[in-house]
């Protein structure tokens, strides 16, 4: 049997960052990955010299130590690119951030003075409790103009009303965000105090690029990866988790070791204790629910499409919710200029009849939706495609969670030499620097300090707002890190 001083599961950029770290410090662990390929939903797939994201991934943070990881990694292979997104909705694209004259011109004065009064009505009678999505966001916006831009693709992406989502995640993704705040910045350009990012970091070829890079610095101090590497058992004693059974080219083999990181879903980590946890424990794990993603990318005999690195498809005729144009995130990302390679995201749950469709089926539908969206002229440029599902893509944040979450959170923290980070690590909807954040701070916390790795995203922001001064540090770490 090996033994390991620190063992850590999944090579997404959790395990990777958490890996790295202790590298650093002389320590070699050993990281599984049941997938081929390091990055997790972070990773960049290839097909025939095109590359793609699963998901847009941008590269921008508020959190010092973070910047200074990717600077450190990949230093002058990033490039820097112009933000511009969409909204389609009824027909039309609203810029987003909001812009007063294109959203005044697209919805009409009697629309608009609907969504103002209805946000009126939402400051003077707003609902006295926000415990799901819809209120959270109609006290902020109004009725209407939930109803307008967030309940469709929100529930588009989810799966399930939106009254069925907690607000906690509306908290998250839209912190600091008012109707008044969006409306007087787009009238009156005063947008001084705090801004969205006008431009993020992005590696020339992709995000799997930063992730591959980790992998080959992690090995060459003397810490293996072990790719197409499912982890199938977790023996535990005590309070301590002894070794890992994993399985590799059908073969089983066994790990031991001193410590534990773990960024595989919460679920499966609980699933695969042995002996097992309590039931209560065992019932909490079946209760936390994911939702999945598919991305068809089709490959497009045309130069230029449009402007925007993603637009998001609100109408609910469309059952594509993102579409991403890869080519305006890096133009390498496209091995013929004269050509364009659009992903077209779809969000579902395994079983969905979307998800069931086989490959040619959904190629076709993507292809007639970017016709029908106006998006592509004709059908016929579309020369190729090829689909990506992915599992666990989202944390489900339902009326549930919460408790069932609590249960497992108690229970594994009662193991001395078990810590759990990432987003499916922490069933949290972490942004890839708040993973990485928390792989960072377990690794220190193997390496005698002492933090709170469930504190970590209840004290930083999610949301992609500035000050100037934040962002000038952001541009210049080093001014942080010498204060």
């Amino acid at each position: 049997m090996q033994h390991h001083s620190a063992v850590i599961i999944g090579a997404g950029p959790a395990g990777l960052t958490a890996a790295y770290e202790l590298v650093k410090h002389g320590i070699k662990p050993v990281v599984l990955e049941k997938a081929t390929q390091v990055g997790g939903i972070s990773r960049t797939e290839v097909y025939k010299g095109y590359r793609f994201d699963i998901g847009g991934h941008r590269f921008f943070t508020k959190v010092t130590e973070v910047q200074q990881l990717w600077q450190e990694v990949l230093a002058d292979e990033f490039i820097k690119v112009p933000r511009l997104s969409r909204i389609y909705y009824d027909g039309k694209f609203f810029s987003y951030p909001l812009e007063a004259t294109n959203a005044l011109s697209n919805l009409g004065i009697i629309n608009s003075s609907l969504i103002l009064a209805s946000y009126v009505k939402a400051k003077l009678f707003p609902h006295p409790v926000e415990e799901n999505f819809e209120q959270w966001v109609s006290n902020r916006f109004g009725e209407r103009l939930y109803q307008t831009f967030f309940k469709t693709y929100t529930e588009k992406v989810w799966g399930i009303p939106c009254t069925k989502i907690q607000a906690d995640w509306a908290a998250q993704r839209i912190k600091g965000l008012s109707l008044k705040k969006a409306m007087t910045n787009a009238l009156f350009k005063t947008n001084d105090t705090k801004t969205l990012i006008k431009e993020f970091d992005y590696p020339i070829l992709g995000p799997g690029m930063m992730w591959e890079r980790f992998q080959q610095i992690i090995e060459s101090k003397g810490a293996p990866v072990y790719l197409n590497t499912g982890v199938v058992s977790i023996q535990r004693e005590g309070k301590q988790i002894k070794s890992i059974t994993a399985v590799k080219d059908g073969e089983n083999f066994h790990i031991s070791g001193d410590n534990f990181i773990s960024s595989m879903p919460v679920t499966a980590l609980v699933k695969n204790l042995n002996p097992p946890p309590p039931e209560p424990v065992l019932k909490a794990a079946q209760g936390l629910k994911y939702r999945d993603f598919l991305i068809v990318s089709l490959i497009i005999n045309e130069k230029h499409l449009f402007p925007d690195n993603w637009i998001y498809i609100h109408s609910p005729e469309f059952q594509v919710g993102r579409i991403q144009n890869f080519k305006n995130w890096s133009p390498a990302m496209v091995p013929n200029a004269s050509k364009t390679c659009l992903g077209m995201e779809y969000f579902c749950s395994e079983g969905d009849q979307i998800w069931e469709l086989a490959d040619t089926e959904l190629i076709d539908l993507a292809s007639n939706e970017i016709v029908n969206l106006g998006l592509l002229d004709d059908i016929k440029k579309i020369e190729d495609g090829v689909v990506i599902r992915q599992h666990k893509a989202y944390p489900v944040y339902d009326g549930e969670y919460r408790q069932h979450l609590k249960v497992i959170q108690d229970y594994l923290q009662t193991f001395e030499n078990l810590q759990t980070v990432g987003r499916n690590g922490m069933h949290r909807y972490n942004n890839q620097d708040h993973s990485m954040l928390t792989a960072l701070l377990a690794a220190k916390n193997l390496l005698g300090e002492n933090h709170d790795l469930w504190n970590v995203n209840t004290e930083r922001s999610y949301h992609e707002e500035f000050t100037k001064e934040q962002w000038k540090n952001r541009q210049n770490p080093e001014l942080v890190a010498m204060k």
